[in-house]
């Protein structure tokens, strides 16, 4: 509870959100504070010079001072070069300046997939649920293909725009030649997510998949169940979701999983 405290008063008196209406590099006019992760600051601002509505991510001044906090961002900027593809924010400038590090990137415009859920109440069944997961398959596929794990697959990264999808957020992306780094006091879930191991994605899937699936579910009773017996899908979908989960013999390839989810 200290440390957590601790943490929470460094970004208050450290990290505060550059205000609105600031011009950076005489060029990225601050619109809209996003939010602010675990080492990065995440704002809409407008590009002076193309007119265009960009995301600018700003390195937080406690993990500038770190070896850890300035690799991590000057991953994700190599990260998105290395990706290049249609359905991932392209990098679009990278710089620093006296307010700090930043990199500017595409905004891609449309909803998350929290908000579809938890917002405007979209539901989902196993049909489209199942659509959904090859769509992504398909995209990550790509990143492993160069070595790349995403590692924060959840429902506030994944956006659907004039029905694509698109991935964002390569803060916690890295290669798989990259050293793992996992804190083992964190909650188990997120040590499933986060090794540096394709496995770590498939497992990301599953998850986002259960929050598809729940979207539609009505409960009938009061009693806490597993999702098995809760969600009304087919024998062979609870088991690639069991493959995906690591609950079973896990996948270990976009391919095995695209062959499950195929033969369903």
């Amino acid at each position: 509870m200290i440390t957590e405290f601790l943490k929470g008063l460094q970004r208050t008196l450290f990290d505060r959100p550059l205000k609105p209406g600031l011009l950076i590099q005489e060029r990225y006019r601050i619109t809209e504070v996003l939010g602010m992760g675990s080492y990065g600051i995440t704002y809409l601002a407008l590009d002076n010079l193309t007119k265009t509505t960009v995301v600018l991510k700003q390195l937080r001044k406690t993990k500038a001072k770190t070896k850890s906090g300035l690799r991590s961002f000057q991953r994700e900027s190599e990260i998105l070069k290395a990706v290049n593809h249609p359905q991932v924010p392209k990098l679009l400038d990278e710089f620093q300046n006296n307010k700090g590090l930043f990199i500017t990137m595409e905004w891609v415009q449309g909803e998350t997939f929290e908000d579809l859920i938890f917002r405007d109440q979209h539901s989902y069944n196993e049909k489209e649920t199942k659509a959904i997961l090859l769509e992504l398959l398909n995209i990550i596929e790509s990143f492993h293909e160069k070595d790349i794990i995403h590692r924060d697959l959840r429902i506030p990264n994944i956006i659907q725009r004039n029905g694509t999808l698109h991935i964002i957020d390569f803060g916690l992306a890295c290669f798989l030649s990259d050293e793992e780094t996992l804190d083992p006091d964190d909650h188990p879930e997120k040590l499933r997510m986060q090794p540096v191991t394709v496995e770590s994605d498939l497992f990301a899937l599953g998850h986002f998949a259960l929050f598809l699936l729940y979207s539609s579910y009505d409960p009938q009773s009061k009693k806490e169940k597993s999702w098995e017996e809760e969600l009304t899908i087919s024998h062979s979908f609870k088991a690639a979701l069991r493959n995906m989960l690591q609950l079973d013999e896990p996948f270990h390839s976009v391919a095995e999983a695209r062959s499950a989810l195929n033969q369903i």
